[in-house]
């Protein structure tokens, strides 16, 4: 089940340009951020569930500096905004779709009409 880190969201705009702000009536859409499992970095999200997809963009950040998430981080982070027993997926589109608004962003994905095709476990 998708769920937001509530205690991350971003509620101050200080923290977030203004249109990323978000409070608890939003349910599972706004901005978020929290430590990251690489010591000195942090993470940054964004969390929507509409057009029927749960999604969430993550970045890293220390200071400045911004990088693309690592698989240890890509874990923590499908940790945070799902269940255990929840597939979700990270989609490599055909080269016509790309759309690229920020260059150290990775997304994770997850269709809420059915479940996320799996190979069987021996192929993985």
């Amino acid at each position: 089940m998708f769920h937001v880190p509530e205690l991350a969201r971003l509620t101050l705009a200080a923290a977030a340009p203004q249109q990323l702000l978000s409070d608890r009536t939003d349910g599972n859409n706004g901005a978020f951020a929290v430590p990251s499992v690489e010591p000195g970095w942090n993470l940054f999200m964004l969390a929507s569930d509409g057009a029927g997809w749960e999604h969430v963009s993550v970045h890293a950040r220390r200071g400045t500096q911004t990088r693309t998430p690592n698989w240890r981080e890509m874990c923590h982070v499908k940790d945070l905004f799902w269940d255990d027993d929840d597939a979700v997926m990270q989609l490599h589109p055909r080269r016509a779709d790309y759309v690229n608004m920020h260059p150290n962003v990775l997304h994770l994905w997850r269709p809420t009409w059915t479940a996320v095709p799996l190979p069987d476990p021996v192929l993985v």
